[in-house]
């Protein structure tokens, strides 16, 4: 059993928004297994999985670029963070984003890790990132980074307000015919926030522990033993439908899927990713 230490009640309340006791308890039961506790937290309703409340907040904006390969098409996302908004919207941040996202262009970079690594002159993109931070008086980093390839792709970038540059970028990968919706897609991304593309793609681990707490909150529901694998299966679509792209409701048609959008015009999407400003880990 490993040791419940403050440092490990801080991290899973971080981790899910609940309270020092709940926190403790669920630790507790879990003979000091981080996820399995996260498990209980979510089967007892005491707290949504995944959300991090009260996390310092990250200003920025990102840039996207499209380009085109042999393949077909190549779509880039690099988010650029500073400490404040006020400094995200001036055009000399925005320009230097754009400065960032030709880097990655050039360097074919996979990650933001090969991405600060690639050559700028005579030095690396960090050092530049970093002799940047200096000019604009704030502590400035590269933060997500997104990379998707198909024949087409579609990008969709995002306005909170019209002074402010992007703050979420949505970028979908399809097959020729595909395009014909993509753009609609991108904007469902945008909007919804699925996680993956198919259920297939939900991993395994994932899945198993949906299943467990879908049958923990059912019995501490009082269902009947008899019923619940059922209700457990009902849980486990509801999850598909909201995490996974061709599975959830269209935004603009509720009565159809994303997945009917490209069996109308006989496409196919093979990749998608969403950035949003703020929302990937912490230093």
């Amino acid at each position: 059993m490993a040791a419940i230490t403050a440092a490990l009640i801080k991290q899973v309340r971080e981790d899910t928004g609940a309270g020092m006791m709940d926190v403790k308890k669920a630790l507790t039961e879990a003979e000091g297994d981080v996820a399995r506790a996260k498990e209980i937290i979510r089967a007892k309703g005491i707290a949504a999985a995944g959300k991090r409340e009260g996390r310092k907040a990250q200003e920025g904006t990102i840039g996207s670029k499209v380009v085109e390969t042999a393949e077909g098409q190549t779509g880039y996302a690099v988010e650029l963070n500073s400490e404040t908004d006020f400094v995200a919207k001036t055009p000399k941040f925005v320009e230097f984003t754009d400065e960032v996202l030709g880097y990655a262009v050039e360097a074919n970079a996979e990650s933001a890790a090969e991405l600060l690594a690639a050559k700028v002159g005579d030095a690396t993109v960090k050092e530049a990132v970093e002799e940047a931070a200096a000019l604009f008086g704030e502590h400035v980093k590269v933060g997500q980074f997104a990379k998707i390839s198909g024949e087409h792709v579609e990008v969709y970038a995002h306005k909170k307000s019209a002074e402010m540059p992007p703050s979420i970028v949505a970028m979908i990968a399809t097959d020729k015919a595909g395009a014909a919706v993509a753009h609609e897609a991108a904007l469902q991304i945008s909007a919804m926030g699925a996680q993956w593309l198919t259920r297939e793609d939900v991993p395994a681990d994932v899945v198993e522990s949906e299943r467990r707490v879908a049958t923990e909150k059912s019995l501490a529901e009082g269902k009947p033993e008899q019923i619940v694998p059922k209700i457990v299966e009902g849980r486990l679509n509801a999850f598909y439908k909201e995490s996974v792209l061709l599975e959830q409701s269209y935004v603009k048609d509720p009565s159809k899927t994303v997945g009917d959008l490209f069996k109308e015009v006989g496409g196919k999407a093979v990749a998608f990713a969403r950035v949003e400003v703020g929302k990937g880990e912490e230093e």
